[in-house]
């Protein structure tokens, strides 16, 4: 079973909601999978934002139960998979864990994609607009990765173990 985290700032806005999309994703793929997330600067146990809960909510998810986390040594030494959401949270990570697999998110989708090697920006004090328009970008980029996911299981199941930004460099 592969355990995936999805790392942003606070962990009150992209990383929660990542978290709860590639879940609901893999539960609907039937892919055996751990999800978390957590905040490189963030204190312990605030709830997601206000705008992320409804959107979820929305969606027919839930983040009512979601507290921050803070990035630990001992979260990143679990997990399998590290999935930032910008360059800057990236390259926090890879000295934290020299030769882990630490990713932008949307390395996993295709070169010619229009949102390939983007950042997910932070909708953090924005409008409903702009928490809709991360969401949207988050399932993008998670369907792509859970695709790869599945490639791989298929094909080989042991990872590189790399830490490069792009998969498979």
């Amino acid at each position: 079973m592969k355990r995936l985290l999805f790392v942003c700032t606070g962990n009150t806005c992209r990383s929660p909601m990542a978290e709860v999309i590639a879940r609901e994703q893999a539960i609907r793929r039937g892919l055996e999978v751990e999800v978390y997330s957590a905040g490189l600067m963030t204190g312990p146990g605030s709830p997601a934002a206000e705008h992320a809960r409804h959107l979820a909510a929305e969606r027919g998810l839930d983040l009512g139960p979601h507290r921050s986390t803070v990035l630990t040594p001992d979260l990143l030494a679990m997990s399998d998979l590290v999935l930032g959401m910008t360059r800057r949270h990236v390259d926090a990570l890879r000295p934290a864990m020299p030769g882990a697999e630490i990713h932008l998110l949307t390395a996993f989708l295709p070169p010619e994609h229009a949102l390939a090697g983007a950042e997910i920006p932070d909708p953090f004090g924005g409008t409903p607009a702009d928490y809709a328009a991360t969401w949207d970008r988050l399932e993008v980029a998670i369907e792509a990765l859970l695709d790869r996911l599945e490639d791989a299981e298929r094909e080989r199941p042991a990872s590189d173990g790399g830490a490069s930004e792009e998969p498979g460099e």
